[in-house]
């Protein structure tokens, strides 16, 4: 019994060494082609910088100034000197345009408000009649009548007869006393 059991564990372990050893030796393949790839680029920048020179040195010999660089400093520090003038002058530019542009808008302002404060005139109450406006609106020229009451329809006023008249008041309150006015009143209902 003991024996199956030590032979089941050496399976086990083995089985793990195994797979330890292929991701071990996987590991150290993928960083061996790593280091090639980095040792390739390193040398494909070297070889693209060493053309550049080489092309450099080629399409533009070196300059060969008369009056030494002595002349070619000088030349610089006067084109400087004119960018720093030129610029200056550009600034100021700038910030009177920038100047102007507010000023054009607060102008633009002003106007809308003026415009949109103007006096109105008091408006009176004038009645006309859809005849008077109509003859407003299309001028004497064309005489046309509306006679809006025409077109409603006509109803007739029903004429509701009144209840007889009571007449006096006591009597009728002398007849509806004890049983027989009682009487009556139902009656008189149905």
């Amino acid at each position: 019994m003991t024996s199956s059991i030590i032979k089941r564990a050496l399976i086990i372990h083995y089985a793990l060494y195994k797979r330890d050893l292929n991701n071990f030796c996987l590991f150290v393949r993928q960083s061996l082609m790593l280091s090639i790839a980095k040792g390739l680029l390193e040398t494909e920048a070297k070889d693209k910088e060493e053309e550049r020179k080489r092309y450099m040195e080629e399409t533009c010999p070196p300059l060969s100034l008369p009056g030494g660089v002595q002349a070619l400093q000088e030349l610089c520090k006067e084109l400087h000197h004119k960018i720093d003038v030129i610029d200056e002058e550009r600034y100021d530019l700038e910030s009177k345009v920038s100047k102007s542009t507010k000023e054009i808008e607060d102008l633009k302002i002003k106007v809308q408000d003026l415009k949109g404060k103007f006096k109105k005139p008091a408006l009176r109450k004038v009645r006309l009649s859809a005849d008077q406006m109509l003859q407003a609106l299309l001028g004497s020229k064309h005489k046309v009548s509306l006679d809006l009451r025409a077109n409603l329809k006509q109803v007739k006023k029903e004429v509701k007869e009144e209840a007889a008249d009571v007449g006096d008041w006591r009597k009728n309150i002398e007849d509806k006393a004890g049983m027989d006015g009682r009487k009556k009143m139902f009656e008189g209902e149905a």
